[in-house]
């Protein structure tokens, strides 16, 4: 049976479109036909961190209008067989897609891939209500700060209230450095105020800066870093494997004494 996840958060700029690019190619990894649906119209940038904008032609607009054939809109990934892309429209707004419309086009793309994953627009607008309209499942992408947090836990309410029920959250660009300083909230601190629970921690590095620029998702390097492997657990997880945690505070105090010990001997 096909899942239907939104990627969502609420507040703009704590990595929704990062994950659902790297969560799609991690679950595609691992054998399964995925399918990614950017539903920012007007906006579109999933194709960027995929490194696919130079082969789109058609987008999800086109679709729906009946301008082409959803097969000639989705964009394959050559580097991962059985990973597309369903890309937003550059030159509409928003309002140029109804919820109804979404269910429909997410449900014809639901009959053919195991994995539908939705990159929702910030704010809890028409964009959001697009997003979410055919989804069963939903990821909530957060930052440790205050503002995120609180954008974070109105879109959970709003989750519920749409009657999705499995909610799951990823606190991304953990600096376990400034936590330990209290200068940043602890993932602990972020589960308490949203009450969902914890499926990932993806920790702050500057090479998933490099990797989206780049069109380079994180999870095809060959030596995976903390952000990668973080990512290909959570794609495990959401199939249902049982896998522990990063300790990321564990690795940082472990730097921190190899650190102090160079400068002692």
């Amino acid at each position: 049976m096909s899942r239907i996840i939104v990627i969502t958060s609420g507040k703009g700029g704590v990595g929704k479109t990062t994950v659902t690019a790297n969560l799609g190619m991690a679950i595609a990894r691992s054998g399964h036909r995925v399918a990614l649906v950017d539903a920012d119209f007007g906006l579109r940038n999933l194709d960027l961190l995929l490194g696919l904008e130079n082969r789109v032609v058609y987008t999800a607009v086109e679709v729906l209008a009946g301008q082409c054939r959803l097969e000639q809109a989705l964009v394959k990934d050559k580097r991962q067989e059985g990973l597309v892309l369903l890309p937003a429209a550059q030159s509409r707004s928003k309002e140029a897609v109804t919820p109804n419309q979404m269910k429909k086009l997410l449900s014809v793309l639901s009959e053919k891939y195991e994995y539908v994953l939705v990159d929702c627009p910030a704010g809890i607008e028409t964009g959001f209500q697009n997003a979410i309209a055919a989804a069963s499942e939903a990821l909530v992408v957060t930052t440790p700060e205050i503002a995120a947090v609180r954008d974070a836990d109105r879109v959970v309410g709003l989750l519920e209230a749409q009657g999705i029920k499995r909610i799951h959250l990823i606190v991304n660009r953990l600096k376990p450095a400034m936590v330990q300083a209290e200068q940043m909230m602890s993932v602990q601190d972020v589960q308490e105020l949203l009450a969902i629970p914890l499926i990932g921690v993806v920790p702050d590095d500057e090479r998933v800066i490099v990797s989206s620029n780049r069109g380079e998702p994180l999870v095809l390097a060959e030596n995976l870093s903390l952000p990668g492997i973080a990512i290909n657990n959570i794609a495990r997880r959401l199939k249902g494997d049982k896998v522990p945690f990063l300790d990321l505070m564990a690795e940082h105090d472990n730097l921190l004494n190899r650190i102090r010990r160079l400068f002692r001997g």
